[in-house]
């Protein structure tokens, strides 16, 4: 409070001004608190550690920022008004000045509640006051990655919650959709307080776009009704995140997701025609002509390239396409109105030609160049030559012209033969189109195919359209194989993946599994078998873990492996299991945003592909105790057990080689003492001579068989040194 003119007046905090504060009283890590203008979008994002922002509570900065706000000038008001406050209307004046103030500090109470939700320990969800103490921006992130940005009234704000809902992406995505940014599900705790418009902003990430598709929000609601939105812009940035936005101003609450479409061309034709060049690519072209339609009628037109490569796989794949030289785009067309086609509509669109026949024709020309320039130089000496006829390069190809279409997806698709396609310039083909085609395409053959064959063709085409080749890569850590990394990856990028994974220190066997097709969202679920299981965590082992495809973002998961049964695998080296792969189409997914495919439902089906997994064996060090030592009854036995030891570390010295000594034992014996001792050779060959003395009679002279299996493995000085020490009794 003041004194202005004998009268006392309540000073008002302006939240559309800079809120100054002391140097010894600012926010932990901030300079200062300001209300941000209204012509910024979105603001930078404070920074500071997680100890600093726990450091002070509402309470403290409450009463820091009311003590330095007011204290001060209250102080003075008071030391001005002492001899001023007698009467009691100056103490009814001050009763009245008091519940202002009161009313003020509760203002100043709600702006740092604002603030307070910023800095609280909630990691995942945050709010910044920027639009004059009524509009805030609110940042949803997840392990300091913001998923969305929404802007609007505080009142609003205050009840939104965000969730990122990437588990249920496949219920998001159609086929020719791409998936590009998280799933990101608002919701809000009263619906009464929410006012419309309300701008989000969400972060994506786009490998590849091309000339025929266009970034789109998706939203879709709970009963998984979508509906489509146009970004009203696409930043770099928002605030100190570098990263591509898209905004767009929502009028309801949903699901949202940033997707890469095919663009959508949209126009109406009128009553005297139009020739429509489309803006994707200006070849393609629709001519209508005068009272096509009675009414003007609006057309929506998308158009879904085919690479060549697309068409070299099925040719490989299948010998009865052979003669499939190319196709034109897939053509998408919408007819809202569903008027009929009162005359013919001309359509040109790119065809590419046969190469072959280009090159053929080339050779031919070159040809009859020369064949031109020797009668040229024939006729010099002998007027009477012969005039040759010129034709055009490549009459004697003749290549074939079907266009494929269906009028709606339950009818499927249909060869109309009685369409007649001309060639044009620069690979172009033009046709009279008669009636309304959701989906059409023209094919270039090199000769006739059956039309049995030409509609499994565009079934194929359409299915390897929606689809893309992609491998499934488990690779373990060199450095602690007990961590694994699983990931799925298109084909076409399965180099770069590797060498990425070889950076990052994982490595195989396995290899990656045989390419297989995958369509937007769907999913591949995976479990251990065998002696190995795996966790996320470290704690939940044996559990059905998944991976969703979606080609412009990278399906990956890390996990922790073990051993169930310590001693199992006992004639292996290694513990061993492996991984089990099922594909999961999107028809199996239901239709609920928090419930996944039970694992019953489809473990009786056969499985996607398999990868064997192996992890090494902890080396266990047996310490037995004096009574497990091994006495022997007989003084031979022990005088034997030092006898064949110390062969065994003379032919150790050597390098000898097991199958180099000639003992009569089994294969599985020696794959055996090789398992038994995997690293030490005396120990191999001890062992070795051991299960060979255990096979012969109590009878038998021992001596003089191992003297004789010495000789032949080319060891005569042992076999003699041998023979030496038993007569001698030497067996240290």
């Amino acid at each position: 409070m003041k004194k202005v003119d004998g009268e006392q007046q309540l000073l008002t905090v302006s939240f559309t001004e800079k809120t100054e504060c002391n140097e010894k009283d600012k926010l932990p890590g901030h300079s200062s608190v300001t209300a941000r203008p209204p012509e910024l979008d979105f603001q930078d994002v404070p920074t500071s550690s997680e100890e600093d922002i726990l450091s002070g509570t509402l309470k403290d900065i409450y009463d820091r920022s009311i003590t330095n706000s007011f204290e001060q000038e209250k102080k003075e008001v008071i030391k001005d008004n002492i001899k001023g406050l007698e009467s009691e209307e100056h103490r009814l004046t001050e009763k009245i000045e008091d519940s202002k103030m009161e009313k003020n500090n509760e203002i100043f109470r709600n702006y740092l509640t604002y603030i307070l939700f910023f800095l609280g320990t909630d990691m995942h969800n945050y709010c910044l006051l920027t639009y004059k103490h009524v509009w805030v921006q609110k940042l949803n992130i997840h392990v300091l990655n913001p998923s969305c940005f929404i802007k609007g009234p505080a009142s609003v704000l205050e009840n939104l919650k965000c969730n990122i809902l990437n588990d249920a992406s496949s219920l998001v995505v159609d086929d020719s959709e791409e998936l590009v940014s998280n799933v990101v599900g608002i919701e809000c705790y009263d619906y009464e307080k929410l006012l419309f418009p309300i701008n989000i902003a969400i972060p994506f990430t786009s490998c590849f776009r091309g000339n025929y598709r266009e970034i789109m929000v998706k939203v879709t609601d709970m009963n998984f009704q979508s509906n489509y939105l146009t970004p009203i812009s696409l930043q770099g940035h928002q605030g100190n995140h570098k990263e591509s936005f898209a905004e767009v101003k929502i009028y309801h609450l949903g699901v949202f997701s940033v997707l890469l479409c095919l663009k959508k061309e949209t126009f109406t034709v009128p009553k005297v025609g139009l020739l429509q060049k489309l803006n994707v690519d200006s070849r393609i072209s629709f001519c209508y002509r005068p009272e096509v339609f009675s009414s003007p009628a609006p057309m929506q037109l998308k158009i879904q390239p085919i690479e060549p490569s697309l068409v070299s796989a099925l040719k490989a794949r299948h010998d009865v396409y052979h003669s499939v030289i190319s196709t034109s785009a897939l053509v998408h067309v919408q007819h809202p109105s569903a008027q009929p086609f009162n005359s013919s509509v001309t359509v040109t669109l790119p065809c590419p030609p046969n190469p072959d026949k280009k090159r053929q024709g080339d050779e031919t020309e070159h040809a009859r160049a020369i064949s031109a320039a020797v009668k040229m130089v024939a006729a010099a000496y002998h007027p009477r030559a012969v005039s040759t006829s010129v034709r055009k390069s490549g009459d004697n190809l003749s290549d074939t012209l079907k266009l494929l279409g269906h009028g709606n997806k339950e009818e499927g698709w249909k060869v109309f033969d009685d369409v007649i396609i001309q060639n044009a310039q620069n690979g172009l083909v033009s046709f009279e189109l008669s009636e309304h085609l959701e989906s059409f395409v023209v094919i270039r053959l090199s000769f006739l195919l059956e039309n049995t064959y030409l509609l499994l063709f565009a079934q194929a085409l359409e299915d390897a359209l929606c689809s893309t080749m992609a491998n499934v890569i488990l690779h373990q850590k060199r450095e602690n194989p007990y961590k694994i990394v699983v990931l799925l990856s298109a084909s076409k990028e399965l180099t770069n993946e590797l060498q990425n994974l070889h950076e990052e220190g994982y490595f195989g066997p396995p290899e990656p599994t045989q390419q297989f097709p995958l369509r937007q969202g769907e999913q591949i679920h995976f479990r251990f078998r065998g002696n190995i299981s795996a966790s996320e965590n470290g704690e939940d082992f044996r559990k059905v873990y998944r991976l969703i495809f979606h080609s412009q973002r990278q399906p990956r998961m890390e996990l922790q492996v073990k051993e169930v049964d310590e001693f199992g695998n006992y004639s292996s080296p290694h513990y061993k299991g492996t991984a089990v792969f099922h594909k999961i189409t999107r028809e199996m997914i239901p239709k609920k945003w928090e419930q996944t495919l039970p694992y019953d439902e489809y473990q009786h089906q056969t499985p996607l592909c398999k990868l064997a997994l192996t992890l090494p064996k902890h080396e266990k060090l047996i310490r037995r105790p004096q009574s497990t030592k091994r006495f022997f009854s007989d003084s031979s036995e022990a005088q034997w057990d030092n006898l064949l030891f110390w062969l065994a570390e003379e032919l150790a010295e050597d390098n000898t080689s097991l199958f180099a000594l000639c003992l009569p034992v089994r294969r599985s014996v020696l794959q055996l003492v090789r398992l038994k001792c995997p690293d030490n050779l005396t120990h191999q060959i001890y062992e070795l001579l051991c299960c060979w003395k255990k096979t012969l009679p109590k009878s038998a002279d021992k001596q003089q068989l191992l003297s004789r299996y010495l000789r032949k493995s080319g060891r005569s000085d042992l076999s003699e040194e041998l023979r030496l020490k038993w007569q001698n009794k030497v067996f240290t």
